[in-house]
């Protein structure tokens, strides 16, 4: 196996830095944050830091970068503080994929990258139309860690909006059935494909594959 130590890590060039270490977690999340300013200038930006936090009370937290240069996510969620999270499917992943873009604060990524907005069930954030698995949410704590300048920002779950044929009748959320996709590093984008799910594992009891 090859071996890269910490010293080789340190030295890399920053850009080939970035690439290994995004890419050593494996395959993460790909959705995109929707979000608007005061003046209801309509933000979007893709994530792939998403994490589970916990079903009671529904929670979950995500990463963003070091606000020494704008954030408008972070930016807008300071001043009004709730946003939508929207899956990305294999249809619209060149247009999520544009929304990191550093585009000006006044222009909505929305426009820019042809996706279409949409309110949801009176929550006051934009959803993204042609995602199909989506959920609106408000921030409750913004926590900075010192060591590197990120930001993680707890957020609890208000409405979950997504295709019935992708729910089970134990509330199970079949991403597969949406062609959700699936990223590693920065770039990479995967499809999923399921291998199937598992009995509930307990000590001394041969585990079972599920039925579909």
């Amino acid at each position: 196996m090859r071996l890269i130590n910490k010293d080789e890590i340190n030295n890399l060039e920053s850009r080939k830095r970035a690439a290994l270490i995004n890419s050593l977690i494996g395959v993460k999340a790909a959705n995109m944050i929707g979000t608007q300013d005061q003046q209801s200038v309509h933000n979007l930006s893709l994530i792939s830091s998403l994490f589970h936090l916990g079903a009671s009370p529904a929670m979950f937290g995500f990463v963003i970068r070091p606000d020494s240069v704008a954030r408008d996510t972070l930016n807008n969620l300071r001043m009004h503080p709730f946003l939508t999270i929207n899956h990305v499917n294999s249809n619209i992943v060149k247009n999520a994929h544009q929304t990191s873009a550093r585009y000006d604060s006044e222009v909505s990524e929305f426009d820019k990258c042809e996706l279409e907005s949409e309110y949801l069930n009176d929550h006051p954030a934009p959803f993204v139309k042609e995602s199909k698995i989506k959920f609106s949410a408000k921030m409750l704590r913004e926590i900075k860690i010192p060591e590197n300048g990120t930001h993680i920002l707890i957020c609890e779950i208000i409405d979950v909006h997504l295709a019935p044929s992708t729910l089970g009748d134990d509330f199970f959320i079949d991403i597969t059935k949406t062609d959700t996709v699936g990223v590693s590093g920065l770039d990479q984008y995967l499809d999923l494909k399921a291998l199937g799910r598992l009995s509930y594992a307990k000590p001394k009891m041969a585990l079972k594959w599920l039925k579909l």
